[in-house]
């Protein structure tokens, strides 16, 4: 007998990072989007929202050669990250579910369709770009939503009948993986309602919830997404910064004021020091969650699972390293200032006491 058809949605989320800033209020009048509001699971203070919403905009479908047809947006967010959206109608069984998840998130299907799609759009809104960059970071994420799971009607029952095969799909895999690796692909599980679940791995997630459910769930797994590749995009900078001044430490040699040469490199690395700070909480402030405590909760559990929280702890370990560096460095050309004055006025005291004695003499 035919096992009952499951329904639901595969989406697949890519992102990339093409400028320090997208300009919203410009990118509207290019593109003709719409700005997006937070959705929640209950009623949330006016104050949980995003500081400065996101602008959606709507695309033609997308058809694989495969002929899987998909649903796209795009999605621009204010420190320069546009997020492709794919969604893929999905009815059949829990097998078939297993194949295309595993195929699709271990493989390389969507890489060039999603930064092709991305490229066009943003020649489009170059006017509304801020220092576009010329090569992107990307980061891509994989959601199984399923809204009708027959025989099932909780989230608690879901996890003990189809755990193997939940597992399975967040980690991408075509084939059972072990207890071991399945108790802990499930310890990242989370629920609302009794009706309800989500459990979320490093690049996929599987979520049982009401297609109007799972939509919030959607938007704080894509804000971590770009949060991620804000992360890493920083702690590219700082890494490559932290390179070049220490370079400037060796190169200053063991001259009479080997300090001198500190101040130029100082300035930069302070330069890059502010900026990095100021794009680091524009990008944690973005979006609110102050008032919604399971909003909060999820979001903390996605970033921990996704990366966000390691890579941010590491941006702000060098923000720490760069910051002493700086006062080292500004140290090192104060003494060789304060030495080189020092110099001055023993010269200076010196052709004082030359003509002195010169004119004693005369």
């Amino acid at each position: 007998m035919p096992e009952p058809n499951l329904q639901g949605a595969i989406v697949i989320l890519t992102l990339y990072d093409v400028a320090d800033e997208i300009n919203l209020t410009e990118l509207q009048p290019l593109i003709g989007g719409t700005k997006v509001t937070p959705g929640f699971k209950h009623p949330a203070p006016e104050y949980v929202r995003f500081e400065r919403p996101p602008v959606i905009q709507a695309l033609p479908p997308v058809v694989l050669p495969s002929g899987e047809q998909f649903e796209a947006t795009l999605q621009y967010y204010d420190y320069g990250v546009v997020s492709v959206l794919l969604r893929f109608a999905f009815t059949g069984d829990w097998q078939r579910l297993k194949q295309l998840a595993g195929a699709w998130i271990s493989g390389t299907t969507f890489d060039e369709l999603s930064r092709n799609l991305v490229r066009e759009h943003v020649q489009t809104i170059k006017p509304a770009l801020v220092k576009p960059y010329s090569s992107w970071l990307s980061e891509d994420y994989y959601i199984v939503h399923l809204h009708s799971v027959p025989g099932v009607e909780t989230g608690s029952a879901l996890v003990q009948e189809r755990g193997q095969e939940i597992s399975q799909i967040v980690r991408g895999e075509t084939s059972p993986i072990s207890e071991f690796e399945r108790n802990e692909v499930l310890q990242g599980y989370m629920s609302y309602y009794p009706n309800d679940l989500m459990v979320a791995g490093w690049n996929a997630a599987f979520i049982f919830d009401t297609q109007s459910g799972a939509g919030p769930t959607i938007q704080v797994l894509e804000y971590a997404n770009s949060q991620l590749l804000q992360f890493r995009h920083y702690d590219e900078i700082l890494t490559r910064e932290l390179a070049d001044a220490y370079r400037s430490l060796d190169r200053r040699g063991t001259g009479l004021i080997p300090g001198w040469r500190m101040r130029p490199a100082a300035a930069r690395l302070r330069t890059m020091l502010l900026d990095v700070t100021e794009l680091t909480e524009r990008t944690n402030n973005a979006l609110k969650f102050v008032g919604d405590m399971f909003s909060a909760r999820l979001y903390k559990l996605c970033a921990g699972k996704i990366g966000v929280t390691d890579y941010q702890l590491l941006v702000q370990e060098k923000l720490r390293t760069a910051d002493e560096l700086y006062d080292f460095m500004i140290e090192q050309f104060h003494q060789a200032r304060g030495f080189l004055l020092e110099i001055i006025v023993v010269l200076i005291l010196i052709i004082e006491l030359f003509f002195l004695f010169a004119g004693i003499k005369s």
